[in-house]
């Protein structure tokens, strides 16, 4: 089954404008922007046929044709990186049986994230969608709580059912958890990874269908295809001892950095 990553990427982001283009300084003390980190990241994963840096803005186009990907030029009316997706999927010609969406704020995730969601998606015929989970540990959990407590968005928390199909996402921390853990603790939270595999009809449609009230009020795109009845894969992936934060804030830039150095990523 052929496979294609696009890595959508906007300058407009309501939280932090411009994020695609932040330096970030690893731990050889070289900067690259956000995105050129997360086209890195996906030209490591394996069984890939093609990846492809998705926008509308020519600032990150002319970066990203300055390190070597490919770009496809897309609409600003794309609500998010899915229907920036689904729309560069059909500028590309489409024909792809998975179309990865690794979005262009997640620099260290790992390949073995996207590869482990790519067989997962083709071993479930019953799911059009599939999205990476990971167990959080004491220290992850604890930050998405002070996170919250603090009036930040971080983290979003999957709960899926006994198929390890979703049953909702959230941005706030779910299950409830009344308890702070400690270092060794096991906690009950899966977080959610911001990347998705989607089989390409659902893909397609999902442009066609509003916004519903749950998408709305969480700013969760994958929400769109729970309150349309299509079924979410959760794929829980093994960290190994990797740390793993996506790029939400300008606070999240030195949290990232100071990941890169610790795990000597360059």
């Amino acid at each position: 089954m052929s496979v294609a990553i696009i890595i959508p990427a906007r300058y407009a982001s309501t939280r932090y404008p411009g994020k695609p283009l932040v330096p970030l300084t690893g731990a050889t003390g070289q900067a690259q922007t956000l995105i050129e980190r997360s086209w890195r990241a996906a030209m490591e994963v394996n069984g890939v046929d093609r990846v492809v840096v998705a926008t509308d803005d020519d600032r990150i186009k002319s970066e990203a044709e300055g390190f070597g990907a490919e770009v496809v030029m897309t609409s600003p009316q794309c609500a998010n990186g899915t229907e920036r997706c689904a729309e560069a999927h059909a500028v590309m010609g489409g024909g792809y049986d998975i179309v990865v969406n690794l979005q262009g704020d997640a620099p260290l995730t790992p390949a073995w994230f996207i590869e482990d969601l790519v067989k997962g998606l083709k071993a479930d015929s019953d799911a059009m969608v599939a999205t990476p989970v990971l167990k959080t540990d004491a220290e992850a959990l604890n930050g998405f709580m002070q996170d919250r407590r603090e009036g930040r968005v971080g983290g979003t928390t999957a709960v899926f059912d006994r198929n390890r199909h979703a049953l909702y996402f959230s941005k706030e921390v779910i299950p409830f958890t009344p308890k702070t853990y400690s270092n060794n603790d096991e906690t009950p939270v899966f977080h959610h990874v911001g990347v998705y595999a989607y089989r390409p009809k659902p893909l397609a449609d999902y442009s066609t269908w509003t916004s519903g009230p749950l998408e709305t009020l969480e700013g969760l795109e994958q929400l769109r295809f729970l309150e349309n009845g299509h079924s979410v894969l959760c794929v829980e992936v093994d960290a190994r001892d990797r740390q793993f934060w996506e790029l939400n804030n300008p606070e999240d830039v030195p949290r990232l950095e100071a990941m890169m150095k610790a795990m000597g990523v360059a």
